[in-house]
């Protein structure tokens, strides 16, 4: 008997269904620079307005954060907190995204999880201005368990080259200031999932009263996309660095804007950790270390301006629709050591 593609567990018109559901979506992103549309072998895009026009990209997945989705059937935010880390990870460095690419996993393809994944990630491009000029729908029968799939997705910003944010410019007596994160954004899943769900037995519809909401609800938060308070920072001239708290929480990224020479003293007591961070440390007696090395613990970016700008920082940021705490001063380290978190 003739053997088939569908046979084998690939399904063209579930592909094709997909596509069609998420293009209106994804045209809703584009701008008149976006030369193609969905379906061309290769999306191009215009760069223009640019004199010295520098590009910056980045790639990123969700992690285990699907598999919180994946249990609650809730596919919508994901896609979403995808583009907004990625907005975030090229901001740091001045960039304005200009546009991203998806691709999207499943062994066996559900068009309408994968419609909803991908319009949320077009939801997040539009509310980032970056336009969703293409992507990878992929079935992959024997990779993936039945209703299991991953996502990832690929930015690329610009500016001019002359206002690279390069923190260069930071010195000691700097001011850092932390902007509230919206849960654990998309790092720390592995280890939460473990406490929640193998220590502690919940599900992902178990109401917990220290939190207000479901573990579900409280898991699957939108990782928050920082734009309009970088925007708001460059705009009056005063951001000398930014750091994007994902992986490593803030031990390991504040590092990453710092010159040699310098250190970063964080007060710990500066903010108030949120609650579902405190149960997680307190479900498994997770090792303090441990637990600032996974975490945001609430701050989701770290900026870093000069002492006499902090007034003028605050307000800005406000108007941005950010309430920034002073977590920490920039202070001297020593030239042949790598920059530090130095808690206080």
């Amino acid at each position: 008997m003739p053997i088939t593609y569908s046979q084998a567990g690939v399904s063209i018109e579930e592909g094709e269904k997909t596509v069609e559901s998420i293009k209106d979506a994804a045209k809703r992103t584009f701008s008149s620079n976006v030369l193609t549309g969905i379906g061309s072998f290769g999306a191009a895009f215009r760069i223009k307005g640019y004199k010295q026009p520098v590009l910056i990209s980045s790639a990123d997945g969700i992690g285990t954060k699907l598999k919180v989705a994946i249990a609650a059937k809730k596919h919508d935010t994901v896609g979403e907190c995808l583009v907004n880390h990625c907005v975030n990870d090229i901001m740091v460095q001045g960039a304005e995204p200009l546009f991203f690419l998806d691709y999207f996993a499943m062994g066996e393809l559900d068009s309408a999880i994968a419609s909803s994944v991908i319009r949320g990630i077009a939801r997040g491009c539009e509310r980032n201005a970056c336009a969703l000029i293409g992507g990878e729908t992929a079935e992959m029968p024997g990779l993936y368990k039945k209703g299991e799939y991953d996502v990832a997705g690929f930015i690329v910003g610009a500016c001019e080259e002359k206002q690279l944010i390069t923190g260069a410019t930071i010195a000691p007596g700097d001011v850092l200031l932390g902007l509230p994160s919206d849960g654990l954004h998309t790092n720390g899943y592995s280890l939460a999932r473990k406490l929640l769900f193998e220590v502690a037995k919940y599900k992902v519809t178990t109401v917990l009263p220290e939190l207000g909401e479901s573990v579900g609800d409280a898991l699957l938060r939108v990782h928050l996309s920082y734009a309009n308070a970088l925007r708001a920072l460059r705009k009056i001239k005063v951001l000398k660095g930014a750091a994007h708290i994902t992986g490593g929480g803030i031990t390991d990224n504040t590092p990453r804007m710092l010159p040699a020479g310098t250190n970063a003293k964080i007060v710990k007591k500066s903010w108030k950790v949120p609650a579902l961070f405190e149960l997680l440390r307190e479900i498994g007696q997770v090792p303090e270390d441990d637990w600032r090395r996974t975490f945001n613990l609430g701050i989701g970016m770290i900026v870093c301006v000069a002492a006499a700008d902090v007034e003028k920082s605050t307000k800005a940021l406000v108007k941005a629709g950010f309430a920034p705490v002073e977590v920490g001063r920039v202070v001297k380290g020593k030239k042949t050591e790598k920059p530090k978190v130095i808690y206080a």
